[in-house]
């Protein structure tokens, strides 16, 4: 729903407060915050989470980079993008 609203900043502070509840967030939740970062132009952010999957044993999925890949072209960070594909 935050993706499709662009409202990256709830979908960050969702995926956040999943974190340290009881609940883990899977791939989907963080796939869903990069979406919501992307669309709304916070290419360093969708960075950030995508890095922040590392920290848990969930792999990254094509929607995982493409979303970040996409939110780098879209602020014309192309050289960030093109770094994920190496």
């Amino acid at each position: 729903a935050c993706e499709k609203g662009g409202q990256w900043e709830r979908a960050v502070a969702v995926l956040t407060a999943v974190g340290s509840a009881v609940l883990e967030p899977d791939t989907l939740s963080y796939n869903s915050a990069i979406s919501a970062c992307e669309k709304g132009s916070q290419w360093k952010r969708a960075l950030m989470v995508l890095a922040a999957m590392n920290q848990t044993i969930l792999e990254r999925d094509t929607i995982s980079y493409s979303s970040t890949i996409s939110a780098c072209e879209k602020a014309a960070q192309w050289e960030w993008g093109l770094a994920l594909l190496t």
